[in-house]
């Protein structure tokens, strides 16, 4: 379900620190832009999942029967989560350079214990009203909260350490895939939370699901505070573009090089006899939960093109727009996850249910016009919240929404 959007409010945004000097913004600016840009596609997502909640979408998805339409815009929004994981590494190292590593530690454990709350508390009972029994979505918020603290005690490790560790864990992982238990084994819902896509039982009748187990995003928060010291202020623009440029292209070129021979990382792609464009998107079809290493590869690789590009473009007015969005991401993560909750079910009580017990529309269309008619509508009071934040720096908890 969710993809979070959270990097500035989780590790950093402009709330963290004093305002910078333009020079120095520059290179901030970007992220705010790309977290942004992100959250816009991850609008879309959820949209679907609001009006064609009907229609299953298995992960990976089916090339021979999933709707192209559905298949393409999947694989677009595949990039929000791996991005916003990575920049919440990445902020965790920004926050760190004018703080101490007590100061770092309380920040992301604080931080990562509210995320959670967040997540149990608030995001999972949104969805009580459309599952039949209540439960407890253990989603990209709740992951990214989980990797903050284990990242609290993993950040005093040397940084060569860390980066190995991360480089093991997004590589690696799949290789755990054979490994599976069942309910009643006595390790199940921890390795159900750690890898293993699964729901356990918990008690008065509730149920977690384990969407984003939590290994490899652990993985991802790391290579993201991995790649930290290349915006610090002493790298010039052109040095840290290159070391992002040749980052990309090459988990891009990694990504083509291990999905054309399909040996490893993730389930095998197959040619559709006489539909190319099912072909495909047999090909660009990953595993999300939890993510392979193939479908890490592109996502982070295109997130670090990404920054190179906003940070060229910085002076332009999409940079600025999209900023708005990254400025404040967990406001606008639960605002518009508010508002698709109180339209379906308004719709559900007006005209009843038209698939089943759900309600839906019959045509993906309507999803587009449904996200073209909303971008104004949520970025006006995004951008008012944002502003809010950046000139009320006295008040300590608008930094946490």
């Amino acid at each position: 379900m969710a993809n979070a959007s959270i990097a500035a409010d989780i590790a950093y945004s402009g709330a963290a620190q004093p305002r910078a000097p333009a020079a120095a913004r520059a290179r901030l600016d970007n992220i705010d832009a790309l977290r942004g840009f992100v959250m816009v596609l991850m609008l879309l997502d959820h949209l679907r999942e609001t009006w064609l909640v009907y229609y299953p979408v298995a992960d990976p998805f089916d090339a021979r029967t999933a709707l192209p339409a559905i298949g393409f815009a999947r694989f677009a929004v595949s990039f929000c989560a791996p991005i916003f994981v990575a920049l919440t590494g990445l902020g965790a190292y920004l926050f760190s350079i004018n703080h101490t590593t007590r100061e770092t530690t309380e920040f992301l454990v604080k931080r990562g214990l509210l995320l959670v709350a967040i997540e149990l508390c608030f995001l999972s009972p949104l969805y009580w009203g459309i599952v039949p029994q209540p439960t407890f979505w253990l989603q990209v918020i709740w992951a990214i909260g989980l990797c903050m603290i284990a990242l609290a005690g993993l950040m005093r490790l040397p940084h060569a350490a860390l980066i190995a560790l991360g480089l093991v864990i997004v590589c690696f992982h799949n290789l755990l895939d054979p490994i599976r238990l069942a309910q009643g084994d006595p390790l199940f819902p921890l390795w159900a939370i750690l890898h293993q896509r699964d729901a356990f039982a918990l008690p008065f009748g509730f149920v977690a699901k384990t969407t984003y187990p939590l290994l490899p995003w652990l993985g991802v928060i790391l290579l993201g505070f991995g790649i930290g010291p290349w915006f610090r202020p002493d790298v010039t623009p052109e040095t840290r573009q290159r070391r992002l440029l040749t980052l990309g292209f090459g988990m891009i070129a990694a990504f083509v090089a291990l999905r054309y021979l399909n040996v490893y990382g993730d389930k095998p792609w197959f040619v559709v006899e006489g539909d190319p464009v099912r072909t495909l998107l047999s090909f660009i079809s990953m595993t999300k939960y939890p993510p392979s290493l193939l479908f890490l590869l592109p996502t982070l690789g295109g997130g670090a093109l990404l920054l190179v590009l906003f940070e060229r473009i910085r002076d332009s007015g999409l940079v600025a727009a999209l900023a708005v969005f990254g400025g404040a991401p967990m406001f606008f993560y639960l605002l518009h996850l508010s508002v698709l909750r109180i339209f379906y079910h308004s719709a559900l009580a007006i005209f009843g249910p038209s698939h089943g017990t759900s309600y839906g529309f019959d045509n993906y269309y309507w999803v587009w016009l449904w996200y073209v008619a909303l971008l104004v509508p949520l970025y006006i009071p995004t951008a008012w919240y944002s502003r809010l934040k950046r000139r009320r720096r006295d008040i300590a908890w608008l930094r946490y929404f």
